[in-house]
């Protein structure tokens, strides 16, 4: 089985995020199953969409969409949409209705050239408080909410599997509430990345200096995020 997995930094599971797919890959259940990661960091749905000819290339019996994450921070911060406007050549501003349209594309072709399983994954939390009262906490997860719905009206629309990612993380935080994603700035995801590339620590090990439970640094994933997408994804594939 070829099972093919697209998405942005938390499927490529470089420096701080969590490599979720080498952990499946390691089980013994899957010793029949060949992953291809085609995860980049920093992409949005649009960029995703552009790199659609490499999954279909490899023939997949099924695919994993996880993507998104970059299309909320790019919408609710002026700071990230210009960086990725310059970096991702990204032709319109970011908008809930055009994550849809790329999101429908990505599901249609898949759907119409390739003879796979197609799964779609909400997204994950950004930040570890869903009651936070600070604004730009509040603003995230309002945004985390309505994106992920939207997965999940074109998982309905076109056929496919829906993973619910965020549902299983939004349940942990209900429980036991963590702390806000208050701002997004650069330097910190600077020196958590030379924390992991350099100084060769692990992502759980940069989670605890940070103060996260299942993240990083507030956005990527560490294990105990990415072991939630991963057990969601075993799911599909065992199906």
């Amino acid at each position: 089985m070829v099972v093919a997995c697209l998405g942005s930094s938390s499927t490529a599971g470089r420096g701080q995020a969590f490599d979720w797919i080498a952990e499946l890959s390691r089980r013994h259940r899957n010793q029949d199953v060949r992953f291809y990661n085609f995860g980049v960091g920093g992409d949005l749905a649009y960029n995703a969409l552009e790199r659609l000819p490499k999954v279909v290339a490899c023939r997949p019996d099924k695919v994993v969409v996880w993507i998104g994450g970059n299309d909320v921070l790019a919408l609710v911060s002026a700071k990230i949409r210009l960086f990725f406007r310059l970096s991702k050549h990204l032709p319109c501003p970011p908008s809930p209705e055009w994550f849809r349209e790329n999101m429908q594309k990505i599901a249609q072709r898949l759907k119409a050239e390739t003879w796979a399983s197609v799964a779609l994954c909400s997204l994950p939390s950004i930040g570890e408080d869903p009651a936070s009262a600070d604004p730009f906490q509040s603003e995230i997860n309002r945004r985390i909410e309505e994106y992920s719905a939207i997965i999940r009206q074109v998982t309905e629309r076109e056929n496919c599997a829906y993973l619910a990612v965020h549902e299983a993380m939004l349940a942990q935080f209900r429980a036991s509430p963590g702390q806000a994603f208050t701002r997004f700035r650069f330097i910190p995801f600077y020196r958590d990345a030379f924390r992991v590339l350099v100084r060769r620590k692990s992502p759980d090990e940069v989670a605890r200096l940070n103060g996260w439970r299942f993240h990083t640094d507030g956005v990527h994933l560490n294990s105990s995020g990415g072991m939630i997408a991963a057990e969601l994804v075993q799911e599909f594939i065992d199906r």
